[in-house]
């Protein structure tokens, strides 16, 4: 059993090595970078290969493999799932747009959205929207300096006229990039709204924990 653990081990970090790289690695970079020996490296990734999980290029280099996107995929459901109850509180409390927000790649994508029910007008936002991760307040949120004083950040007009957001990093689940947001047609005040979007987050993180 021990050892099932350790080959399990080593192979999610394989994965995550390759998933970090951006680029195709061969055995002898990962061997070095893992400080596991080469055959070991290879076995795995031998093991990995039929699964989709990791595909071998041209030039013998191995690259994270596209069935990583479907399992991707099929943990948005369980994502939305988790968040839902925590997003239509945010919503009712603040009157405005909930959501959450991941990092795909270099575009943020939302996940999970919860509109208030009591407002004359609302953002009406899209489960799949993506934009960029720099611009609008859920995709800066993820890229927010987690040592900054900073807990939140605003945005007004970013990714539509007249729209404005507020949004905070869900910190601590491994493998997560991600944040909680609102957004409205209004401007909102980031004292007020910043702590109650910050303590949503926390709330989903525990969670998905």
């Amino acid at each position: 059993m021990a050892e099932s653990a350790q080959t399990l081990d080593r192979g999610v970090r394989v994965l995550f090595a390759l998933a970090d790289a951006g680029r195709g690695r061969t055995v002898a970079e990962l061997a070095g970078e893992l400080d596991l020996a080469r055959p070991v490296v290879y076995r795995l990734l031998a093991t990995l290969e039929p699964y989709g999980l990791v595909r071998r290029g041209p030039d013998g280099s191995y690259r994270i493999g596209l069935a990583v996107v479907d399992l991707a995929r099929r943990v948005q459901p369980l994502l939305r799932e988790a968040a839902l109850p925590t997003l239509r509180a945010l919503a009712e409390q603040v009157g405005a747009t909930a959501h959450l927000t991941v990092a795909d790649g270099g575009e943020a994508l939302a996940v999970a959205v919860a509109e208030p029910s009591w407002t004359d007008l609302h953002v009406a936002y899209r489960v799949g929207s993506r934009h960029r991760l720099d611009q609008g307040a859920g995709g800066r949120a993820i890229l927010l300096d987690q040592t900054a004083e900073a807990r939140w950040v605003a945005s007004a007009g970013e990714l539509q006229a007249g729209a404005y957001g507020v949004a905070a990093p869900v910190l601590d689940v491994p493998g997560l990039e991600a944040s909680v947001g609102v957004v409205a047609l209004a401007p909102l005040l980031p004292d007020e709204v910043g702590p109650r979007v910050v303590a949503a987050a926390a709330e989903i993180a525990s969670r998905l924990r």
